[in-house]
């Protein structure tokens, strides 16, 4: 037999499962931060907290790469200043065609 206001509370207790987060600060531009308000209904410390986490996958999955990896920083190096010079170039041609 089900106790009727038994499974209200249960939700009730459920719901307020706490996990212990370390906080942070931002400073951001003032110009940003009236954005932001524009826009109260975002909750931005998720966006803030799902962005930071992203950003740590990224560089887990490149310090993996990179342990993996037989190039030398020379080689990196090169590398990274042959794809600069083409997405300039790349960026330059598209910009003047607007």
């Amino acid at each position: 037999m089900k106790t009727p206001g038994f499974t209200k509370r249960l939700k009730y207790v459920i719901s307020h499962i706490y996990v212990k987060m370390g906080n942070i600060t931002l400073s951001i531009p003032e110009e940003v931060h009236k954005q932001m308000k524009r826009f109260s209904e975002v909750r931005w410390s998720e966006v803030a907290r799902q962005a930071i986490v992203s950003r740590i996958e990224t560089l887990m999955l490149a310090e993996k790469l990179a342990k993996k990896s037989k190039l030398t920083e020379k080689d990196v190096r090169e590398f990274s200043e042959k794809l600069n010079r083409a997405a300039t170039k790349r960026f330059l041609n598209d910009s003047a065609r607007l």
